[in-house]
């Protein structure tokens, strides 16, 4: 079994930092503090590995932004909604009050190879028990694809296009489904891994099929096989609580890793890393923007 050992990206530090995105067209790295509701974005390239930054901020959580089919536009998944941030404007485009309860809020998005939207619901506070749904937004209707969830997090599909893997952190384990490209159905949810000693948290694939994983409470990152979920290898990293994972760079082999350092007071905890290793990712899927309707707009800040 292999292991790495991540690097300090950068020292700033964020309080719940989650859904990493490189978008191979500019260029840019992305990533949410999902309680600051926050949201970041950062040119890199061989020669300035950390560029320009910029941020926008909502008044409310964020659970992810991913990237959309018109570069340098992002899917915010709001707490009230879905938003198109482009051209530095934040617009609405999806209300949300009918699928979430009061105290919910988005956590993890994706967006599948058809350009539909995943979003999962998850509890916004310390009070309500654990509860949600994993929704897919497919030409404008929303689907609930796996109810009852817990903490909706990381998803992949596989290089084929017929597996779909999902991580439901407060059922500690990552599950991987039948998908079907053409519908966007999921079936036959089976148990890939259980978690040892951690949550599993978000996550992505390689192009060989298998997963990079970070464990919440568990100071890594582990690479399991997306075909019967074994320990292939492992990445260390100097933050308690990681978050989860994205492919960056020309070759797209260096993870970026995001942290949380909300109730933690080590060095590095709430910190960016990345770790190069020995495969190589792909471009991520981009959000499909045809089906949105527009209803009003906020500017960047």
């Amino acid at each position: 079994m292999k292991t790495y050992s991540a690097k300090v990206f950068s020292t700033d530090k964020y309080e719940l930092g989650e859904s990493p995105f490189y978008d191979v067209r500019t260029k840019t790295l992305s990533w949410v503090d999902i309680t600051k509701g926050t949201f970041f974005t950062q040119k890199i390239d061989d020669v300035n590995p950390a560029g320009e930054k910029k941020s926008f901020c909502f008044e409310k959580p964020i659970g992810a932004a991913v990237p959309a089919e018109n570069p340098g536009s992002y899917i915010i998944a709001g707490t009230d909604a879905l938003y198109l941030l482009e051209n530095e404007t934040a617009t609405p485009v999806k209300n949300l009050s009918d699928y979430y309860k009061a105290y919910q809020r988005s956590n993890d998005a994706k967006s599948d190879p058809d350009g539909r939207l995943w979003f999962g619901s998850s509890v916004d506070d310390d009070v309500h028990e654990a509860s949600g749904n994993l929704f897919c937004l497919d030409k404008g209707k929303v689907i609930c694809r796996q109810p009852d969830t817990k903490i909706s997090n990381g998803m992949a599909w596989s290089h084929d296009r017929k597996k779909f893997y999902f991580s439901d952190s407060l059922q500690y384990a990552v599950f991987v489904y039948d998908y079907d490209l053409s519908s966007g159905e999921i079936s036959n949810r089976k148990v890939l891994f259980k978690a040892e000693n951690a949550v599993t948290d978000g996550m992505c694939i390689d192009s060989e099929d298998n997963l990079w994983v970070a464990f919440w409470g568990g100071h890594r990152i582990e690479q399991r096989s997306g075909k019967d979920g074994s320990l292939l290898a492992t990445v260390n990293v100097e933050a308690a609580n990681v978050t989860s994972c994205c492919f960056i760079g020309s070759n797209l082999d260096t993870l970026f890793i995001t942290t949380s350092g909300r109730n933690q007071n080590g060095k590095y905890d709430g910190c960016l890393f990345t770790c190069k290793v020995d495969v190589k990712g792909l471009p991520c899927d981009y959000a499909s923007l045809q089906a949105f309707t527009i209803q009003s707009s906020r500017n960047f800040i």
